[in-house]
């Protein structure tokens, strides 16, 4: 369930990067429309709300690592006899 979050984070990231780059070209420096500054503030929160969830994930045992040295890594483990 958490990678599903993570998915639509990393959605709605791309969605405002987007929608960030059409308010650039579409106000081309309007002083008035301040839409770019928003959507950065909404990527900000979206990064860092992401950030949480993954360290969430970590922390809780719900994301681990599947990369082939790491249970290499846990079977050299030498016993402490």
């Amino acid at each position: 369930m958490i990678k599903i979050f993570i998915v639509l984070f990393l959605l709605a990231l791309v969605a405002s990067l987007g929608s960030g780059f059409y308010f650039l070209m579409v106000d081309q420096g309007d002083k008035d429309k301040r839409r770019t500054f928003h959507s950065l503030g909404v990527r900000i929160s979206l990064a860092v709300g992401l950030m949480l969830l993954i360290v969430y994930g970590v922390s809780s045992g719900r994301l681990t690592s599947q990369a082939p040295w790491e249970a290499s890594a846990k079977q050299e483990t030498p016993s402490s006899e």
